[in-house]
């Protein structure tokens, strides 16, 4: 894997979920700075970073956002992706003083049924978005 890439900012996202696909969307519409760089878990470069931090690739269980080299998974990373994104969006990063059980079992909850609350096969990516795909 490269190591730019790794050390970039960077959201791995499951590219057959609706529901993550809208939060992607979400990001790169209101990240002004464009700072995040997408790649779906299903490429070669998402399965190795999956891989890299000890998840199974096959699974997709969590989005991993990267941010100053650092990754997170689950309610963690969710918190520290809309903390990038300036008011009113920002506040959400105060989801990270949930305690990790409660706020990693929520997460689990959403994701375990996410095919259920969206297509498996997601519309086509925005201009924005293809700009910003690496893989």
């Amino acid at each position: 894997m490269d190591e730019k890439i790794a050390a970039q900012d960077l959201i791995v996202f499951d590219g057959l979920c609706a529901a993550c696909s809208r939060f992607v969307r979400f990001v790169v519409h209101h990240d002004k700075a464009a700072r995040f760089s997408f790649v779906t878990a299903q490429s070669p470069t998402g399965r190795a970073l999956y891989a890299a931090h000890n998840l199974d690739p096959d699974e997709m269980e969590t989005n991993i956002i990267i941010v100053g080299g650092t990754a997170h998974t689950k309610m963690q990373g969710l918190a520290i992706a809309m903390g990038t994104l300036g008011k009113p969006w920002s506040l959400l990063a105060g989801l990270r003083a949930l305690p990790k059980p409660l706020g990693d079992g929520l997460y689990d909850l959403i994701a375990a049924s996410r095919y259920f609350f969206g297509r498996r096969v997601c519309p086509l990516p925005s201009e924005d978005l293809r700009n910003r795909l690496i893989e």
